[in-house]
């Protein structure tokens, strides 16, 4: 079988053919085996998107065991945004995998922790004195600061917000909004969380003073700010639906929090780590958190997360109060600080501006031409259009569907989010090649003129 090593990928990764090849129908018969393999030994709540084994992934490719070649439009959820397999961040890996994979932090400390916190505090917006801790995933990640949060503050409440995804752990799909699949049955859920409407502008036609006006009153009247422990949002919603807020919707909220002693959390899982063309999505609405949360992006495809923030809320905690047996692993450490490495030598921020002005050139003409395309939004390589009724604006997620299973068939990965279920989001790799990232869009357009 022939994965197509014959052309070099231009920004790093594995010497894959940069094109979309189909060998035979998605899922050929080596991904049909593998898939009939997960049904008798995986629980069956772990789903799948595409329905292919994948064995190799680098530049805009992901190829299957069948010789096939996949267009990525989804960096396996905004992980891989450096590129799949990335040279630099493979060999870091490969030579600390080589010294030592775990010892735990808490018993004996090494070099890639203090290091990565060390990027982390240097990266993350603020320039007042920080201090960052690690651990496995986003959800963790949120769960942390949120005890930080409470810990430095001595109240509980937590605000959350409309169409927020926090994760998948007890207390943040509490703060999760989106109960399929995400909650359902699964309660009951942490005390304390409360949700506020959400700037969105497609569907509120609010501007940002007005929306946080409603917000903050909902805090203010059903919570009380003197209960308040923190404010978490994500600067642009990612499950939610690609959201981005109003103009002053976000400044107004962290004036508020500011003023009444409420830590101000944003969840950069999704949109921080170059996904905007900057390093955290914050700095484009110029906000400052006071915490910040982060994963996905951070390591090139490695399990890291981290809490980054303001040096007294972090070291509110007591020793021995944060942490975990793999929080901050050497080997996702090492991957971590090669992917900074990546992010700040080899352009790719700018690279990211530049995806994000190809896909909304080509997204915004796509939805001149169909007027079920109700919202084209996002930023940088995070890119999104919402399908709805022209007339009324109902969500259309059977649209939605029908077109990312008819991409996917063709050869194209891409995913789905929102509430409603009827937004597709566009989340490539940096590395990828440019017409690549066309013809994916052109492949799009076909799925949705068939519909």
């Amino acid at each position: 079988m022939s994965l197509g090593l014959d052309t070099h990928v231009s920004l790093g990764g594995p010497t894959l053919a940069q094109q979309r090849r189909l060998v035979t129908s998605i899922p050929g018969p080596r991904s049909q085996q593998l898939l009939a393999r997960k049904a008798a030994a995986v629980a069956a709540g772990v789903g799948h998107t595409v329905p292919i084994q994948a064995v190799a992934a680098g530049g805009g490719v992901v190829v299957d065991a069948d010789g096939n070649s996949l267009i990525d439009l989804g960096s396996g959820i905004a992980v891989t945004t450096v590129g799949n397999a990335h040279p630099t961040v493979a060999a870091a890996i490969a030579a600390q995998a080589a010294q030592f994979t775990h010892t735990c932090f808490m018993i004996s400390p090494y070099e890639g922790y203090v290091a990565v916190a060390e990027a982390l505090n240097r990266l993350t917006p603020g320039d007042f004195d920080k201090r960052s801790a690690l651990f496995n995933s986003g959800a963790e990640a949120v769960e942390n600061a949120v005890k930080i949060a409470r810990k430095f503050t001595g109240r509980q409440a937590v605000v959350a917000f409309d169409h927020a995804y926090h994760g998948r752990t007890n207390l943040t799909m509490g703060l999760t909004a989106k109960s399929m699949p995400y909650k359902s049955g699964f309660g009951p859920f942490a005390a304390e969380i409360y949700r506020a409407p959400m700037s969105y502008p497609y569907r509120d036609g609010l501007s940002g003073a007005e929306a946080a006006s409603r917000a903050i009153s909902l805090m203010e009247k059903q919570i009380g700010a003197d209960n308040l422990a923190a404010v978490i949002i994500e600067p642009i919603q990612g499950e939610g639906g690609f959201i981005v807020p109003a103009e002053g919707f976000l400044p107004a909220v962290v004036d508020w929090c500011r003023a009444n002693g409420v830590v101000f959390i944003a969840d950069e899982v999704q949109s921080g780590f170059g996904r905007t063309g900057v390093m955290f999505a914050s700095e484009t609405f110029g906000i400052v958190p006071d915490l910040i949360t982060t994963a996905k992006g951070i390591a090139g495809g490695m399990p890291l997360a981290g809490v980054t923030g303001r040096a007294d809320i972090m070291d509110a905690a007591h020793t021995g109060g944060l942490g975990g047996t793999y929080g901050g692993n050497p080997v996702a450490c090492a991957a971590a600080l090669a992917a900074i490495e990546a992010f700040e030598t080899e352009g790719l921020l700018a690279r990211a501006t530049e995806i994000g002005d190809l896909l909304r050139s080509r997204l915004t003409a796509l939805q001149a031409s169909d007027p079920r395309i109700g919202d084209v939004r996002g930023q940088g390589a995070m890119m999104a259009m919402e399908f709805a009724d022209p007339a009324t604006k109902a969500p259309d997620a059977a649209l939605t569907a029908a077109v990312a299973k008819a991409a996917i068939a063709e050869g194209v990965i891409v995913l789905t989010c929102g509430t409603y279920g009827n937004v597709i989001r566009f989340l490539p790799p940096l590395t990828i090649p440019d017409d690549l990232l066309h013809e994916g869009l052109d492949i799009v357009a076909a799925a949705l003129a068939a519909h």
